[in-house]
């Protein structure tokens, strides 16, 4: 069983990765739900630093990312565990010793000062940000900004939990709209295909987690609102 799969069913366990019936931020009504929020435990955090660093080991191997990466950064709030969580896995379970920052959604105005905290980014940086999902690429508007001020920094690419194939703000997904943009590539653990085809008649703690009924309305959501 490969990380993916294993990724997949750590989800459902944690209950982070959900089925049933809710509404996007968006207003969207959509069967499944993903929500880091619901991550609590350490060994949770244990876990999910080692399922975001597996996902770079590997694109670091088949050269989509690049060796040299200076640090990982999180967008608060969520990206701010699971960039250290992930620098953690990474040296830990790779060998790969790497500096980690994220953002303060305010300016601190005593002591050191700034918005940054960690590794102080160095004009040259490669930088990989780390992010639980994407709907619309908010994070990313919000806080490419403030990367840029820290330092010239290139953005290597974008680490997310789930891919939801979704169209963001035109045709696209917003995941391409991140590209066509900000020319930053985003390298999903999954996509929600590989959650129907990994969990489809698949068992786990007694309960199948996507059945037949299910399916057909994750087939019909992304026909209406996804892109293939």
């Amino acid at each position: 069983m490969n990380y993916k799969k294993q990724f997949i069913e750590f989800m459902v366990r944690a209950g982070v990765l959900t089925f049933g019936d809710f509404t996007t931020k968006s207003g969207r009504k959509t069967p499944y739900f993903v929500n880091t929020g619901n991550y609590k435990t350490g060994a949770q955090a244990d876990k999910l630093g080692h399922f975001y660093a597996s996902c770079i080991v590997e694109n670091l191997k088949n050269g989509n990312i690049k060796e040299d990466i200076a640090a990982l950064f999180g967008p608060a709030y969520k990206g701010i565990p699971i960039s250290v969580a992930t620098a953690i896995a990474m040296s830990r379970d790779f060998d790969r010793d790497i500096n980690y920052c994220f953002n303060r959604k305010e300016e601190k105005d005593h002591g050191e000062g700034g918005k940054m905290v960690g590794y102080k980014l160095q004009d040259g940086d490669s930088v990989l940000m780390v992010e639980d999902v994407i709907t619309a690429g908010t994070a990313v508007r919000e806080t490419l900004p403030q990367l840029l001020a820290a330092a010239k920094v290139k953005v290597e690419g974008l680490i997310i939990s789930v891919d939801r194939m979704e169209r963001g703000q035109g045709e696209k997904t917003a995941i391409q709209e991140i590209e066509e943009e900000f020319g930053i590539k985003t390298y999903p653990i999954v996509t929600v295909r590989e959650i129907i085809d990994a969990m489809y008649n698949t068992e786990i703690d007694g309960k199948i987690v996507i059945d037949d009924a299910m399916k057909d309305r994750m087939e019909e959501y992304l026909t209406k609102y996804c892109v293939k």
